[in-house]
């Protein structure tokens, strides 16, 4: 296991280095200059802006800006944002908590309605609540975000009038920061009027972001327990009389999960994608708003420094789930 372990650490270097140089050629590759967003009017004159470039190292050529920038990295330090001047890191972490909290908002939907969609269309499949439940996992998977976000604002906050619009907490409530995490905070302010609000506010941007993720889930839950419930272990069970509720799920869902939870793991990295839209549909506070914003006024270290932290939170999350596939499954870390 430590072995197994090792290997799948050491893949993470090389490509935390391609995810640093990704980042920094496509930031530049952007049309636009931030000397001119940052100065704005002052922009006119050469002087200055000269001068705005020496001290971001922008005058400097691509190969010593790009070793600057990983000297950066390395230490800890991810600049400062041109616009606000406040360290990127702190910005980042003000904010990704709002994200974190819509994600994780969207996945245990995914997970809680997906899971158990699959199982009942693959013990009914071929009948009619199997083709239903495809047929709504196929149109949900292929909503686009923005569209779909719209449809449910227009139909539960503009018609219906039964949800909040946008944002993330209602104007006559504050709530002392404590984790960042808006749930928890009211929790442990014990302020439970906000604690609703804050709930009412996250139904629609967990919705609009988590019906990829159910979509994928339930298809996926699907076809692995078709698999494993024609094994020959199962047959055996359903042989010896046992509980079929026992078979489904002990014998057949642990199983069937091995995929699927490699799924979830991979569907971190589009959650967090669709957080861009969600956030920016729902004026949401979070990193894909942040992002959106940086990216109209050209901030290079913000978009550089929110990009690697976003990414190397996925190379994480998909190395935790490379380790927990490696425990569930012995074959995986012994190569088989």
């Amino acid at each position: 296991m430590l072995r197994f372990f090792l290997n799948r650490f050491l893949l993470l270097i090389p490509t935390f280095i391609g995810v640093t140089l990704l980042t920094f050629s496509m930031v530049r590759l952007i049309k636009g200059d931030p000397i001119t967003a940052m100065l704005g009017e002052r922009a006119v004159d050469p002087r200055w802006v000269e001068e705005a470039k020496a001290r971001l190292g922008l005058d400097q050529p691509l190969i010593v800006q790009y070793g600057i920038y990983i000297n950066q990295v390395v230490q800890g330090d991810l600049g400062n944002s041109i616009v606000t001047s406040k360290p990127v890191l702190s910005e980042f972490w003000d904010l990704f908590p709002a994200t974190i909290e819509l994600a994780l908002s969207a996945m245990l939907f995914g997970i809680v309605f997906g899971i158990p969609l699959g199982i009942i269309a693959a013990l009914r499949r071929g009948k009619v609540s199997d083709y239903l439940t495809m047929g709504t996992a196929l149109t949900g998977q292929s909503l686009p975000i923005f569209w779909w976000g719209l449809l449910l604002i227009l139909l539960f906050s503009i018609t219906l009038g039964w949800t909040p619009v946008s944002g993330r907490l209602s104007f006559e409530f504050y709530v002392e920061p404590i984790t960042g995490f808006l749930l928890l905070d009211c929790i442990l302010s014990n302020d439970w009027p906000a604690f609703y609000s804050a709930i009412h506010h996250l139904i629609l941007p967990t919705l609009a972001l988590g019906t990829i993720p159910l979509a994928i889930i339930a298809r996926m839950t699907r076809s692995s327990m078709i698999e494993v419930m024609g094994e020959d272990y199962i047959r055996t069970a359903k042989a010896k009389g046992l509980n079929p509720k026992r078979i489904v799920l002990i014998h057949g869902l642990r199983n069937a999960l091995i995929p699927v939870i490699t799924v979830i793991g991979l569907q971190t990295g589009s959650l967090l994608a669709g957080a861009v839209l969600t956030e920016t549909i729902f004026s949401w506070p979070g990193i894909g708003k942040w992002l959106i914003d940086s990216l109209d006024r050209r901030d290079y270290p913000v978009l550089q420094g929110a990009v690697l932290l976003v990414a190397s939170f996925i190379m994480i999350v998909n190395f935790i789930i490379d380790i927990l596939y490696g425990l569930i499954n012995p074959r995986i870390r012994h190569g088989r």
